[in-house]
């Protein structure tokens, strides 16, 4: 159970703070998304994805508390085919409005570990095919020739990670960050077509071109230290001895992953981790809202 406590404790200023050199790091998460009706709405069924998982390479949840306000709601808690957790919330009817606040405390334990995978997974079918959101077009089998030329030497025969920061590089130079000109339904075509985008675009898109050149590789939705929404990157898979290794890559930052980043789920592309989504009964129009807090809670 989580300390409420540990909520309002001052928290470290993490920009002064060499996390890279931290062996040991607790965070604070608070999320809320908060929905209005003008009307009240009757069998609401709302499926979040914003629970960490219990462990993710060296990353540990210690505690949460997933809270419903506005209206008595059951729920139920399971595991999707990628293994994230999903909580699915029935209320009968809404009045007004409903909230879902979730709190949690989260630590990485630098020497733990890389996160690890079974070795079956650098074949997995999930892992190499385009879904609607990533299939790729003429443009993007351009870009991929250009990153990976056909010669002998194909990326399959190199070395995957270095494929990987390629491609990480690649999207990151084609695509700008600009909010609002993307939505969820933005295919990796149309994003590089744009050249503008967000977090999910420039995932998509090195998804893509992943899957073009027989890279196994993931989505990953979760937080960035710094940032004021969810955040989004991207998991090549790799060998690593008798199984496999999931590096993180950020193209929209053009990086590796660091201890500033909180993995909350990993799916074939944002619609497998969509943080909320869900449905009801009515004529009234929902207004969303949501609040998010994640930071550094204790440093050694």
């Amino acid at each position: 159970m989580l300390d409420r406590s540990v909520l309002e404790a001052p928290l470290i200023d993490h920009r002064g703070l060499d996390l890279g050199a931290v062996r040991n790091v607790n965070y604070v998460l608070q999320q809320s998304f908060r929905y209005e009706y003008d009307a009240p709405v009757e069998s609401l069924r709302q499926r979040l994805v914003i629970v960490p998982p219990a462990r993710h390479g060296n990353q540990y949840l210690r505690a949460h508390l997933l809270e419903v306000n506005g209206a008595p709601a059951r729920r139920r808690v399971s595991r999707d085919a990628h293994g994230n957790v999903v909580a699915w919330l029935h209320a009968d009817r809404v009045t007004q409005a409903i909230e879902f606040r979730l709190a949690a405390v989260i630590e990485r334990v630098r020497d733990d570990g890389p996160t690890l995978l079974p070795a079956d997974a650098l074949h997995s079918p999930r892992l190499l095919r385009p879904t609607p959101l990533t299939a790729a077009d003429e443009r993007l089998r351009d870009l991929a020739a250009d990153i990976i030329p056909k010669t002998p030497k194909t990326a399959e025969a190199g070395d995957p990670e270095d494929t990987g920061q390629r491609i990480c590089d690649a999207v990151s130079a084609a695509i700008t960050y600009e909010f609002g000109v993307t939505s969820v339904k933005t295919t990796a075509p149309e994003a590089l077509a744009a050249g503008r985008g967000v977090c999910q675009d420039f995932a998509h898109v090195m998804l893509a071109l992943c899957h073009l050149v027989r890279l196994p590789a993931r989505y990953v939705s979760g937080h960035l230290l710094g940032q004021g929404g969810t955040h989004a990157w991207v998991e090549v898979i790799v060998p690593h001895g008798q199984q496999a290794e999931a590096v993180a890559f950020d193209p929209c930052n053009g990086r590796r992953t660091d201890s500033g980043y909180v993995t909350v789920a990993t799916g074939r592309d944002y619609s497998d981790v969509a943080p909320t989504s869900g449905s009801y009964v009515g004529t009234s129009s929902g207004r969303l809202t949501t609040d998010r807090k994640v930071g550094v809670l204790t440093a050694a």
